[in-house]
């Protein structure tokens, strides 16, 4: 379809419009994919809890130590994706439910998940729906995190949780040497408010996700933050080009250009720089971009359409700096 095909007005745009591009299909099996998947997702993500508790994740009579975590990894990665499917459901847009995505292998994905899609069956949609589902999802999953960040550090048990986790420590010292964490903003200013008191035990990056809570909390950030990338058919692009149109292009190239200086700084440990400000991992992702999800976004409006109003700028100002504080410019690194 060109663009002269595409409606001048959202009012013009019928749900019939949407189906017409992409037919609906018959799904022999229903919801039996999504809730498969869904029980997979709980099954990996409860071992990967295991794993992060410090027990062997390949004993069934340790199952109950990971359900913590795999109820709040589940919780946020369904608030974010439903808030996609509610947005899409308002504007009459055809979506699919979520398809969770499991990840047992803990050696190559410590989360026991890749998240979660849906699929949107129709290729062209009005600027305001564009917007709206496109902030509905991260925001939906931002303010969850941010709710369990909130309840983690504010219930921090003493130093005696980790003592039992790791009973060699009590006599050695807790290390500062391993698999360790990133700050972003946020966790690094909430760590200020509720752990600075001498009275309150906060864990060194490289041991906090035995906590639950601050673990998924964390992750929660990091997987809103990579989807705000304002790139290509990520979240972040698509509320991008639903504000700028086609001079979000200006706005993807920048950002790529950045996971590209990222990625670089991330070989200098190779030489023997240690300088903790960049990772290889973003040029893992600049890569996934360049070829899969690409840089600038397909078209999926007339350009002849109204500009958005206040209300939508403002609500997509707010995904920006839901990406700022949420960003993490070192993910994990070694110490």
């Amino acid at each position: 379809m060109s663009q002269s095909e595409l409606p001048d007005s959202p009012d013009e745009i019928s749900e019939s419009y949407y189906e017409q591009d992409i037919p609906e299909k018959e799904n022999r099996y229903g919801f039996l994919i999504n809730i498969l998947l869904f029980l997979f997702t709980f099954f990996s993500t409860t071992i990967a809890g295991v794993f992060w508790a410090n027990k062997d994740p390949y004993q069934l009579n340790n199952f109950s130590y990971g359900l913590t975590y795999s109820f709040l990894i589940l919780l946020v990665i369904s608030t974010h994706e439903f808030g996609h499917y509610f947005a899409a459901k308002y504007h009459k847009v055809p979506v699919t439910l979520p398809y969770y995505i499991p990840f047992p292998f803990l050696f190559l994905n410590p989360f026991g998940t890749m998240g979660a899609v849906i699929r949107m069956k129709a290729r062209y949609y009005s600027r305001k729906a564009l917007l709206d589902i496109g902030a509905a999802g991260p925001i939906a999953g931002w303010v969850t995190s941010v709710i369990i960040l909130i309840i983690g550090f504010t219930n921090l048990p003493s130093i005696d949780y980790l003592y039992n986790l790791h009973p060699d420590y009590r006599t050695s010292g807790i290390p500062l040497t391993g698999f360790t964490f990133g700050y972003n903003i946020l966790f690094w200013t909430f760590e200020k408010i509720f752990a600075s008191s001498p009275n309150v035990f906060m864990p060194p990056m490289n041991e906090f996700y035995h906590y639950p809570f601050l673990c998924v909390g964390w992750f929660g950030l990091l997987i809103t933050s990579l989807n705000m990338l304002p790139v290509g058919q990520l979240d972040g692009g698509h509320i991008s080009y639903a504000m700028f149109g086609n001079k979000h292009k200006f706005v993807a190239y920048v950002v790529f250009a950045l996971l590209i200086i990222f990625g670089l700084l991330g070989l200098l440990p190779l030489i023997g720089i240690n300088n903790n400000i960049g990772s290889l991992n973003w040029l893992v992702w600049a890569i996934l971009i360049f070829f899969v999800i690409k840089i600038r976004h397909p078209q999926t409006y007339s350009e002849t359409e109204a500009p958005l109003g206040p209300g939508r700028m403002l609500t997509g100002w707010f995904t920006y700096f839901i990406f700022i504080v949420s960003f993490c410019p070192v993910p994990v690194f070694e110490v």
